[in-house]
C-alpha cells in the first residue's frame, strides 16, 4: 500500500513538472512575438475583410457573425499548432520527456495550457472588439466571451493531437488540418449555436452544456491521445 506522504510527494512533483513546462513555454512564446501576435492579427484582419465585403448593414453582419467568428477563431488557433511540439522535438527535449519515468500527462497539460494562453486568451479578450465589428449587441458579449473560452480550450487540446501525430514530419501543417478539422465540427456547431441562440433570444443552456462537456472530455482524454501520438511519432 502506498504511503500517503509518498503519494503527496508524487502529486507535488507532477504539478511542478506542469508548472515548469508551462513557464518555459510561455517564455519561449513571449520571446518570439509572432507566436502570439500572428493569430490575433490574422483573426482581426479576416474579420475586417468580412465586414468590408458584407457591407455596413448591421443586421446582415450580425446574421453572419456566428459563422465568421468561429471559423476565424479555428483558423487562428491552427496557425500555431505546427510549432507546438516542433522545437522540443528538434532539441531533444521531447525525447527526454518520453523517456522520463514521470507521466507525460502533466507535461502535455502544461504545453497545451501555454498554447491556449497565447492564442485563445487574446481572442477572448478581443471579443468586445469582434462584437463591435460584426454588429453583435453588447449584451451578448459575455456569452460570446464564455463561448470562446470554452471553445478555444477544446480547439487547443484537440489540435494538439494533430500536432503530436505530425511532429516528426517536415511539412505537417496540411496533415494537421486533415486530421483535426473533422474533430472540430462539434465545437463549431455548438459554439455557433450558442451565439445564434443568444442573438435569437432563445435559451443557451443546451449549447453551453455541450461545450462544457466537450471541454471536460478534452482535458481528460486529449492528453492521453497526445501522448500516444508523440510516442508513435518518435518511434517511426
Amino acid at each position: 500500500m502506498t504511503h500517503p506522504a509518498a503519494m503527496q510527494a508524487d502529486n507535488e512533483s507532477m504539478f511542478r513538472i506542469l508548472h515548469a513546462i508551462f513557464k518555459r513555454d510561455l517564455r519561449v512564446y513571449f520571446r518570439t512575438r509572432g507566436a502570439w501576435l500572428n493569430p490575433l492579427i490574422f483573426v482581426l484582419l479576416v474579420i475586417t475583410l468580412f465586414t468590408l465585403g458584407i457591407g455596413p448593414d448591421a443586421k446582415q453582419l450580425a446574421s453572419n457573425a456566428t459563422a465568421i467568428i468561429w471559423v476565424v477563431a479555428l483558423l487562428g488557433i491552427m496557425l500555431s499548432l505546427d510549432a507546438l511540439f516542433r522545437s522540443d522535438y528538434e532539441d531533444g527535449t521531447l525525447e527526454q520527456l518520453l523517456l522520463s519515468p514521470r507521466p507525460l500527462y502533466f507535461a502535455i497539460m502544461g504545453k497545451v495550457a501555454a498554447h491556449w494562453l497565447v492564442t485563445g486568451l487574446p481572442m477572448l479578450l478581443a471579443s468586445p472588439l469582434f462584437a463591435l465589428m460584426l454588429g453583435i449587441p453588447i449584451s451578448i458579449v459575455p456569452l460570446l466571451a464564455l463561448g470562446l473560452f470554452l471553445g478555444s480550450g477544446i480547439l487547443s487540446f484537440v489540435g494538439a493531437i494533430g500536432a503530436a501525430v505530425t511532429v516528426s514530419l517536415q511539412t505537417g501543417g496540411l496533415l494537421i488540418a486533415l486530421i483535426i478539422l473533422p474533430l472540430y465540427v462539434p465545437v463549431i456547431i455548438f459554439g455557433a449555436g450558442l451565439l445564434q441562440y443568444a442573438l435569437e433570444g432563445w435559451s443557451v443552456a443546451a449549447p453551453l452544456m455541450m461545450l462544457s462537456g466537450l471541454l471536460c472530455a478534452a482535458v481528460v482524454l486529449a492528453p492521453l491521445a497526445i501522448g500516444a501520438g508523440l510516442t508513435m511519432s518518435m518511434d517511426s
